[in-house]
């Protein structure tokens, strides 16, 4: 029997019990799932929001989404864009001065002084693209003395928020290298830091008043922010990390001492968001809806149009192939599906995961929205088998 909005009601079943396998065998303590097509919007809540709790997840719990913050952080960048600004191809030397006259390694396995000069300025769009020139290190801590450098900096990317102001992160990444030619390579995270400190200097105010007043509010997104208010940590879940000794789950975050449960001294562009599994949806209908929601237009139609566009060559994917896998690409903060290779992998696809285990993503062709919130950090650089079995579900649930 098929729903209005093309769905098989058995394969939904079906979907729930698979997901439900995830818990009962206590791979997570809790999942919550939601489905959104052609307006019928489906959510299912699954087991506790601690190991060996009493406390079912719900509907509103609250996930820290890490880089699902991405998306909306290049949202942002694209309505200063589109107010004059901010241009897509202007050195960012104006607002942010600590990037301008920057050195390059000669190679990844130089030494820090074994340098060149750029062969041009960082501009808006290396930051949205990850093409800058500095970012995540795909590597063993430590294996290069850039990765050395960026971790005693504070600045290596991670699962924890920074502990030092936007103008003192700056000031460091001042006094390190950039690892490639700014538009040479992809280099993951970095980018969206910077386009947090960007936007915030370029709209003159914090960058979480920025999100609220030009994003949330109108989205009507009244539980996404940088903290948890206090009035609402019952409503978080605690956060885990696998013990690679034992394979137990181990507490990574509570909301009695949470790292969110107050403003952080660095609101991160790149991970820093919590939110819910229906006001993650409200910004992908956004998305899906060329730029509207409701009566309020976020962005036009050729600004999402450009962000969901692949703007990456073969060759600044080459060093990325767990990001990119021969059959994605990379837009503005998003991952974008080139080529059909799997149920989910649809040409035109966007969205991206968080790495404290959440993931969410827009279908144009479909006409649909899927979101999946788990509170468990992904331990390898590859998806867990809960985000494929999750979206193999989705898609395998689709009637017409």
């Amino acid at each position: 029997m098929m729903s209005a909005g093309g769905f098989s009601k058995s394969r939904l079943d079906r979907m729930h019990d698979v997901m439900s396998g995830y818990v009962e065998r206590g791979e997570v303590p809790g999942i919550v799932t939601l489905v959104s097509r052609r307006g019928e919007v489906h959510v299912e809540t699954i087991g506790m929001k601690k190991v060996g709790g009493s406390d079912p997840m719900r509907r509103d719990t609250i996930f820290r989404i890490a880089s699902m913050t991405k998306p909306i952080t290049a949202v942002a960048a694209m309505i200063l864009v589109e107010e004059c600004k901010l241009r897509l191809d202007e050195p960012v030397d104006r607002l942010l001065p600590e990037l301008s006259s920057r050195r390059v390694l000669k190679r990844l396995d130089s030494p820090l002084d074994d340098t060149e000069p750029a062969s041009r300025a960082i501009t808006l769009r290396d930051l949205l693209t990850f093409r800058l020139g500095i970012g995540a290190v795909m590597a063993p801590p430590g294996k290069y003395p850039i990765q050395k450098a960026m971790a005693e900096a504070g600045l290596a990317p991670g699962p924890n928020s920074l502990q030092i102001t936007p103008d003192e992160y700056m000031r460091r990444l001042d006094s390190l290298p950039l690892i490639h030619q700014p538009g040479e390579k992809w280099m993951y995270h970095t980018g969206s830091d910077i386009l947090g400190v960007l936007i915030a200097r370029a709209a003159g105010q914090p960058l979480e008043n920025f999100f609220r007043e030009r994003i949330f509010e109108p989205l009507r997104m009244k539980d996404t922010g940088f903290h948890v208010p206090s009035e609402k940590l019952g409503r978080l879940p605690n956060s885990y990390i696998i013990n690679p000794e034992t394979g137990e789950l181990t507490v990574h975050d509570e909301p009695g001492d949470s790292k969110w449960g107050r403003p952080p001294v660095f609101p991160s562009g790149g991970g820093g968001l919590v939110s819910t599994a229906d006001d993650y949806l409200a910004f992908c209908q956004m998305m899906l809806n060329k730029g509207r929601y409701g009566n309020d237009r976020i962005l036009s139609r050729p600004s999402i149009e450009l962000m969901t566009t692949d703007h990456l060559t073969p060759e600044q994917k080459a060093d990325a192939h767990i990001f990119f896998g021969g059959n994605r690409g990379w837009g503005f903060g998003v991952s974008v599906a080139t080529r059909r290779d799997d149920l989910a992998g649809v040409p035109g696809r966007f969205g991206w995961d968080g790495g404290i285990g959440t993931s969410g993503y827009t279908d144009p062709k479909e006409e649909m929205v899927g979101i999946l919130m788990t509170q468990r950090m992904m331990d390898s650089p590859n998806p867990p088998r809960v985000f494929l079995d999750f979206w193999t579900s989705v898609y395998q649930a689709i009637e017409d």
